[in-house]
């Protein structure tokens, strides 16, 4: 009767791990122009899951970019992620549950190095951005569910590194004497296979000369697992970021 009853309680959590999911991204951002030819930023940002219910990540980034030639940029990151991991459920070979996992969270660090190349066509502006990116998570003390022998034991998450090519092609329209800048943009996530493919749509809106708003649609299509273990995933994006 017991195990009947876990049973029944976590029915919700698998049925929600087989549909497509939504969440909207916070971001708060500030960058600093040093010279003509180096900028350095800040950015703080919070997600959330599961219909936007719960949140499952923040984050808080450091960069820097430097103008290698007047259309090619270089840029470099550091970024610490608090995530909210998702709950998981193993089975056995005959399909009956094994284990269940509870969300906990845990921390990851990430770094990557980026080139950006931009084309302008009259009021079009075009760029190509190839990144490589490495997260790591540390090793992780967590507790789990036995289904066979009804009871919760202490278990370890090892920690894992993962090093992610990510291409973003980018098109973005400066209406002359207009302060919103629509753009639109498709990013390839490859570790030797496609992981993932985030599509987005989207515009920046200029209130001002130091003030900027970014709000737009995402639409993340997961090809495999990777380290985050997101699925298909419905974003809104909020954005402000302020210029020194």
């Amino acid at each position: 009767m017991k195990k009947i009853l876990t049973m029944i309680m976590f029915m919700p959590l698998m049925a929600c791990a087989q549909h497509s999911d939504f969440g909207v991204w916070y971001t708060l951002g500030a960058t600093k122009k040093v010279n003509k030819k180096l900028s350095v930023g800040v950015e703080a940002e919070m997600r959330t899951r599961n219909d936007s219910k719960t949140i499952s990540r923040w984050t808080g980034e450091l960069s820097a970019s430097y103008k290698l030639l007047p259309w090619l940029k270089a840029s470099a990151g550091y970024k610490l992620i608090d995530d909210n991991n998702r709950e998981k459920i193993t089975y056995h070979t005959d399909g009956t549950e094994n284990n269940w996992r509870p969300s906990y969270w845990g921390v990851k660090h990430r770094f990557n190095v980026s080139l950006t190349g931009e084309a302008t066509l009259g009021m079009w502006s075009i760029s190509l951005r190839e990144r490589w990116q490495y997260t790591y998570r540390p090793e992780k003390s967590t507790t789990r569910y036995d289904f066979d022998n009804e009871w919760w034991e202490s278990t370890t998450v090892s920690g894992k590194g993962s090093n992610v090519l990510r291409s973003r092609l980018q098109v973005e329209c400066n209406i002359p004497k207009c302060k919103v800048d629509p753009f639109a943009s498709a990013e390839l996530f490859n570790a030797w296979s496609i992981q993932k493919v985030r599509y987005t749509v989207g515009a920046d809106w200029k209130i001002r000369k130091r003030h900027t708003l970014t709000a737009f649609y995402r639409f993340q299509d997961v090809r495999h697992n990777d380290i985050d273990d997101d699925p298909d995933t419905h974003v809104l994006g909020l954005g402000y970021n302020y210029k020194f």
